[in-house]
């Protein structure tokens, strides 16, 4: 062959090798890196660091550090796909306690900080808030500090809730406690907080207590933030209800606990439902909180694998006891998160979405898996401040001591 034509054909050969190249067929592609190169799990979230809902955060960013710094000393999270374990690395901002700064959060962490997976913000508006964000980039996420019955209307393949404290639940457990105690507890006074969550509670239980033929002798809500019920709280003294129901956040608990103090408000029954499980009420109300009751299922006294040592871990790193409410449930999340990627092996969101959607999990809480979004495995539970503890009271199964009735004075 001439010269001519070998040059040629040599040009030729490596034009085809170059389009080869760049078509993929064969050839590597330098610009992605090889999965060995991962260095760590990316998990994103916003959490309320100023805003409404920020005394009530603390709990749950704290029990996020702790699991963060446990998981890493124990050398991350294996993962099959790399080969190896990767330490967890956290990318998270102030959602200011707004719906709307918590969505465009979530979104940035997904398309711009391209997280590996994301942990829930903080309460049922929020939740609620970033759960179509879940759907619609197709990012499992495990709720925790939230709960509502409409979580059965949504349409959700990549969101779950933990907690048992759903309100149609929670509000017949807590009228079957009451009618145990039926001798002494007649007549019922309710307030609450005008947001979704105790909305909702009141929706169940003012119609429970009716039909279980207490008499309810004051139904009346108050505003988020505000910052007086001492009127409330006389009116609620000079009718002398047996049972107090207070469906109140953390900042109105402590409110209240002051305004009930100083009016001599001292029913038989009082309860708050959200705020006295935090370490801050106890740490201000020392012997007062006696006899006060909240919702919550966890305690270390529960018996669940694994729950003393979170108790004594977050003591050791705080200084302070856990929330036992909103600190266990973002630390099952947590829990469960680490399980789900250690089986599925993948940070591949489908396979993750299909181990959380289909396993049983062990928990500081017990054994948990999902029917649709909801955890039926665990029953609703009430808690109780006995002698400068929180125990669980109700129901009978799983409760570690017997309801304290009537409450002792202030």
């Amino acid at each position: 062959m001439p010269k001519k034509n070998w040059v040629c054909l040599l040009l030729l050969l490596g034009m085809a090798l170059m389009v080869f190249s760049l078509a993929g067929c064969g050839g590597k592609d330098t610009t992605a890196p090889a999965a060995k190169d991962k260095e760590e799990i990316k998990i994103g979230f916003s959490i309320s660091l100023t805003g409404i809902y920020a005394p009530a955060a603390e709990s749950q960013m704290r029990a996020y550090d702790l699991w963060l710094e446990q998981v890493n000393k124990r050398g991350g999270i294996h993962l099959k796909e790399y080969g190896k374990s990767l330490p967890v690395k956290f990318v998270y901002y102030d959602d200011q306690s707004s719906t709307d700064m918590a969505t465009r959060i979530y979104e940035k962490l997904v398309t711009e900080d391209k997280v590996d997976m994301l942990l829930p913000p903080w309460g049922t508006t929020l939740h609620f808030a970033i759960a179509p964000l879940a759907e619609k980039f197709q990012m499992p996420v495990v709720g925790n500090t939230a709960c509502s019955v409409k979580i059965r209307e949504l349409d959700a393949k990549n969101f779950w809730f933990i907690t048992s404290c759903i309100p149609d639940r929670q509000t017949e457990a807590l009228v079957d406690l009451m009618k145990a105690h039926r001798n002494q507890l007649k007549t019922v006074a309710i307030t609450y907080v005008q947001d979704l969550f105790p909305r909702e509670n009141l929706q169940f239980l003012e119609p429970l207590l009716k039909a279980a033929g207490f008499e309810v002798v004051l139904v009346k809500d108050y505003p988020i933030g505000v910052s007086d019920l001492s009127s409330l709280m006389a009116e609620i003294k000079r009718l002398n209800p047996d049972a107090y129901l207070a469906l109140s956040y953390p900042e109105d608990s402590f409110l209240i606990t002051n305004q009930a103090m100083e009016a001599g408000l001292n029913p038989k029954f009082f309860l708050l439902l959200v705020g006295p499980s935090i370490a801050a009420y106890d740490a201000v109300y020392g012997p007062a909180t006696e006899g006060i009751l909240t919702q919550g299922h966890w305690s270390p006294k529960g018996g669940w694998p694994g729950a003393q040592d979170f108790y004594n871990g977050f003591v050791e790193k705080y200084g302070e006891r856990p929330d036992y409410l909103d600190s266990a449930l973002a630390y099952v999340s947590c829990e469960i998160l680490e399980q789900a990627l250690t089986k599925a092996g993948s940070l591949d969101r489908e396979a993750v979405r299909n181990v959380i959607a289909t396993s049983e999990f062990e928990t500081i809480n017990g054994p948990i898996g999902f029917t649709g979004v909801e955890n039926l495995r665990m029953p609703a539970m009430w808690l109780q401040w006995q002698q400068g503890e929180l125990e669980i009271v109700w129901p009978a199964e799983t409760a570690t001591a017997k309801l304290l009735i009537p409450k002792p004075k202030w």
